[in-house]
């Protein structure tokens, strides 16, 4: 599913006081941290990965190659921050606003 701009702006505003789950450390996006951010999502729907700074990746690069591994989606790329929802397969449990008709 793609998100809207009143998707993102929903996801940005749930995501404000929540700490990041995943940090992204040295050895850049290994399949450790891909196995991480999937089972975050799985059991949180809205994560929060910190790209540390010796990462070794772009940041929209890195968002983008989480996003895409994870079949989630980026909400938001700030700073050293990637946002990624994914609905939960089975029971979801955040209510994204309803699209205009």
């Amino acid at each position: 599913m793609e998100l809207t701009g009143k998707h993102r702006r929903y996801l940005r505003a749930l995501a404000h006081e929540l700490s990041p789950v995943v940090i992204v450390g040295k050895d850049g996006l290994t399949s450790a941290v891909f196995a991480a951010v999937e089972r975050a999502l799985l059991d949180h729907e809205l994560i929060k990965v910190k790209l540390g700074e010796r990462a070794g990746a772009d940041r929209h690069t890195a968002a983008t190659e989480l996003a895409t591994a994870t079949h989630s989606e980026v909400a938001q790329v700030l700073g050293n921050i990637v946002l990624l929802y994914k609905a939960h397969p089975e029971t979801p449990s955040l209510k994204l606003p309803s699209r205009p008709r």
